[in-house]
């Protein structure tokens, strides 16, 4: 065989292989099945980042939950601080009782 026709063989086998088989080595079948399972994969990580379930819904509820502790804890300071304003005045009332038959509130 000839160099010649040694290179026309090539020339001919490589003019026959599809795309797929001359830039990734696989056959069109299994080259499509690779790009379903790769595109398939982008979708589920894409759901597991981006879905309801998600990454980013995880750091959000975190997030929210730090500022509803942190709500919690004022709320519970300006509780106690009402609290005791009420029994302030509460003890104020007690101690103003009308005085009847000229006894004074501490007899």
């Amino acid at each position: 065989m000839s160099p010649e026709e040694h290179e026309q063989i090539l020339y001919n086998e490589k003019h026959y292989q599809s795309f797929s088989e001359r830039r990734f080595g696989l056959s069109t079948p299994k080259f499509l099945v690779a790009c379903t399972f790769v595109l398939a994969l982008f979708v589920y990580l894409g759901i597991l980042i981006f879905g309801n379930n998600s990454l980013s819904v995880l750091f959000q509820l975190e997030e929210h939950q730090a500022y509803l502790i942190d709500d919690i804890e004022n709320l519970k300071t300006q509780n106690a601080a009402l609290q005791k304003q009420y029994f302030e005045l509460k003890e104020l009332e007690t101690d103003t009782a009308p005085i009847t038959n000229g006894a004074t509130p501490h007899e």
